[in-house]
């Protein structure tokens, strides 16, 4: 379900236990799309999303049902945390009819109306100008939802990056950036990238407020992108939030991954913000250790059921594959 927010909510007991089960279901489920891409089940690229949960859970705790979401071709956790059915997507990177988009967006291309999900966007970057579209056209309609846009720092090298701050700051339209600085686009250290790598100096450059948090930290995320929902809704402004993560996985199944220290992928691991939000939950005594065994077990279920539902999916008829190119008179 849709997390629908109108103003912060106090952490307690049932918040937290939401937000830990989104956390185990986005890793459990990408570790099985792993699995079945092993297998040939999924084809084409595949990007796991695993070591960032917090990020997506953190930032679209605070978006209402009504807000527009756009992301990166690394974005089933956002779907998953946005509330589309895993069923649903594992279909969609099975190729089949039953997936959000027929079969024909793949892992990379998730999208569906009705949760205000646009994307899966495999452009590096290309998305941000959407963002800042959608935020304009809710302003001139005199509407109240923000558009809250994830990219990652490889966009941010991009000239559609600062063409898009620049509009939304000088058209002043209700946006969210939220910049997944996992240190490595697609291979590259950030520091052979950009000449300043404290990618929220980036925002002072067109008036735009911003602000870094560790994007391991759930709580922390939780509290910032809180803050910044609710100055981009008082303000009608844009403003940019840095989570600085790390991604424990390649880039893609296709990533040899030679760029990186296995050293360096190991330190990270222990910030890993999953045991850290449990080892919260347990001190609170929201939680406890029996629970969070019955938690995997129901997330394991679950994500067996969407693997049965993909199998059993069909696809689409070879008489069907020109629908939606062209158009089609009449209809």
């Amino acid at each position: 379900m849709v997390q629908s927010t109108t103003e912060p909510q106090p952490m307690d007991a049932k918040r937290g236990l939401l937000f830990l089960y989104q956390m185990l279901l986005i890793r459990r489920f990408e570790e099985k799309a792993a699995e079945q891409y092993t297998k040939a089940k999924i084809r084409g690229f595949l990007h796991l999303y695993i070591g960032e949960e917090a990020v997506a859970v953190g930032v679209i705790q605070a978006l209402r049902e009504d807000d527009n979401l756009l992301c990166t071709y690394r974005e089933h956790g956002h779907a998953l945390a946005r509330g589309i059915d895993p069923d649903i997507i594992m279909a969609e990177m099975y190729g089949k009819m039953q997936g959000c988009c027929r079969g024909r967006g793949g892992s990379m291309h998730l999208f569906d109306v009705a949760n205000r999900f646009y994307g899966g966007n495999a452009i590096v970057s290309g998305h941000l100008p959407l963002a800042v579209g959608m935020a304009l056209a809710a302003k001139k309609q005199k509407k109240t939802n923000l558009t809250c846009c994830f990219f990652g720092e490889g966009a941010a090298a991009e000239g559609t990056f600062h063409e898009s701050l620049n509009l939304a700051a000088l058209w002043e339209v209700p946006v969210l950036f939220v910049c997944e600085n996992n240190l490595y686009a697609m291979g590259t250290a950030i520091k052979y990238s950009h000449a300043i790598t404290e990618l929220e100096k980036k925002g002072a450059a067109y008036g735009i407020e911003a602000v870094a948090v560790d994007g391991m930290d759930l709580m922390a995320v939780i509290a910032a992108a809180n803050i910044a929902a609710a100055k981009v809704r008082s303000s009608g402004k844009p403003y940019l939030l840095v989570c600085n993560t790390y991604r424990f996985r390649a880039h893609s199944m296709f990533d040899a991954e030679l760029y990186r220290d296995k050293k360096e992928v190991e330190e990270w691991k222990k910030r890993d913000p999953i045991p850290q939000f449990e080892q919260f939950l347990l001190q609170k005594q929201w939680i406890t250790d029996a629970e969070i065994t019955a938690f995997e077990s129901k997330i394991e279920k679950k994500i067996a059921i969407a693997v049965d539902f993909a199998e059993a999916g069909t696809w689409e008829p070879l008489d069907q594959l020109t629908k939606f190119v062209y158009s089609e008179t009449g209809n």
